[in-house]
């Protein structure tokens, strides 16, 4: 049974679902302006181990995540680059969807473009429009915070209503904290930007009103989860509930999930300090996609996660003693003796479980995997393990990665690769490369690799 977070309450709560069996839920996805960087990527993938989990449990699952292509960055990115909306938006979509793939991150459910659904958006200001929640000033159309009793109940930030008369109403998709103001819900176009039919002239929809439409039309008006990184508490996801409530007159979310800031080698990400990094950046310089994967999930999402190479390293090491296990497990012959492992494999089951069922604590869960390897290594290389143990393992392992996603590998390749780089260490020696030869054994230590050069030539075995 699930206890998870919910920032609206404050604390952990006991997870029931509206309809038995049935989970909504809706991610907050990528504006599709750039190519997603590490930090998009950990909170895709915790809405992905999330899904994971519920399924698991056996819940069928209506996960959502939009695709934000029309907003101030992407408006202003496709006229920076002389191309339309739709080619420069259509070009980083793409991106988004391969980086999904390349770290094994399930398909959503529904994936609704923005510029897809106007005609609901519409329908949904002309709602707020009738009610008296909102107004027309100059071709846009603005929420009126003060018609909203409920505003500021999810951050904290209840605006002062002498400085929301004085400071008036925000113009742009983006802006601080600070800015509580009457926010735009459709937006005058200026005569080179995009723009959409509508009762106050031409414009386009404001940032917010974008995700509410997309979560009302698929999901309903009150659905179990929305998940978003922890930067769009406010003001982005305080405006959907105010908008969408006041709108259907129904409570909009039952638990929000905000998944924590990733930071790189102790600072915050920053492309002036150099520590920007894209998938693509990472996969440039060798780094397994899995090992990727791995290390985003190595810190418990509401947690910060300090993102660095050496961890890098630490979880690509660690996967090659993992897949070098399962390999070893699968080895087991069909008819082989050995000792009753149910006893192990159980308790690592449970710990599993109660892990996942905490919170959503994934570092705890795959301590429990890493945890039975432990154990059952010296059984495995003493030759003490038999087929009927092997399969309780290997069925543990195959429920985990269900979750996990991170244990599923090509078997034999690890060697090969090993095998591939000692050959190309030899031919840097011979070549009297001496640099580079020491870089690889670098390399396969890092990995827990240890190369002994002997009379008969190197080789190499797995640090214990």
């Amino acid at each position: 049974m699930l206890t998870i977070f919910n920032t609206m309450t404050r604390h952990k709560e006991q997870f029931e679902p509206l309809q038995q069996g049935l989970v909504t839920l809706y991610a907050c996805g990528p504006t599709v302006y750039d190519v997603p960087h590490i930090g998009n990527l950990r909170t895709f993938l915790f809405s992905d181990l999330l899904v994971r989990y519920l399924e698991r449990a056996g819940y069928e699952v209506r996960n959502v995540m939009n695709i934000t292509d029309v907003d101030d960055k992407t408006i202003r990115g496709a006229q920076n680059d002389g191309v339309t909306l739709g080619e420069y938006t259509q070009r980083y979509t793409r991106y988004f969807f391969e980086d999904l793939e390349t770290l094994r991150i399930r398909p959503a459910w529904k994936y609704p473009r923005a510029t897809e659904h106007i005609d609901q958006m519409l329908d949904l200001v002309q709602t707020l429009v009738e009610k008296g929640h909102a107004y027309e000033h100059e071709g846009s159309v603005y929420f009126d915070i003060s018609s909203y009793p409920g505003y500021g109940k999810l951050s904290g930030v209840v605006p002062d209503e002498q400085a929301s008369r004085q400071f008036g109403r925000l113009e742009n998709d983006e802006y601080e904290r600070e800015d509580v103001r009457d926010f735009a819900l459709w937006k005058a176009s200026a005569p080179d930007e995009p723009s959409w039919d509508s009762p106050w002239g031409p414009g386009r929809p404001g940032w917010h009103i974008e995700c509410s439409t997309m979560a009302i039309e698929y999901l309903g008006e009150t659905i179990d989860m929305h998940v978003g990184a922890v930067d769009l508490i406010f003001p982005h996801h305080e405006n959907e509930i105010a908008q969408s409530e006041a709108a259907t007159g129904r409570e909009f979310v039952r638990y929000w999930i905000h998944p924590e800031h990733l930071i790189v080698e102790g600072e915050k990400m920053s492309k002036s300090k150099g520590n920007f990094f894209t998938l693509r950046d990472l996969l440039g310089q060798d780094y397994d996609p899995i090992a990727i994967r791995h290390q985003l999930m190595t810190a418990h999402y509401r947690r910060q996660l300090n993102f660095t190479v050496e961890g890098l390293a630490q979880s690509q090491q660690a996967l090659t003693r993992l897949w070098d296990f399962a390999d070893r497990v699968d080895e087991v012959p069909d008819d082989a003796a050995g000792e009753d492992l149910s006893g192990q494999v159980e308790a690592a089951r449970e710990r599993f479980d109660a892990e996942l069922d905490d919170d959503l604590n994934v570092p705890g869960a795959m301590a429990a995997v890493f945890g039975l390897m432990r154990q059952v290594n010296p059984l495995l290389a003493a030759g003490r393990v038999g087929a009927e143990g092997a399969r309780q393992v290997r069925d543990f392992f195959e429920d985990a990665d269900t979750v996990l996603g991170i244990i599923e590998h090509e078997k034999g390749s690890i060697d090969e690769e090993i095998d591939a780089l000692i050959a190309e260490r030899e031919q840097a020696r011979e070549a009297g490369d001496y640099d580079r030869a020491d870089e690889i054994r670098d390399e396969l230590l890092a990995q827990g690799i240890i190369i002994e050069d002997t009379a008969q030539g190197p080789r190499w075995r797995r640090a214990e």
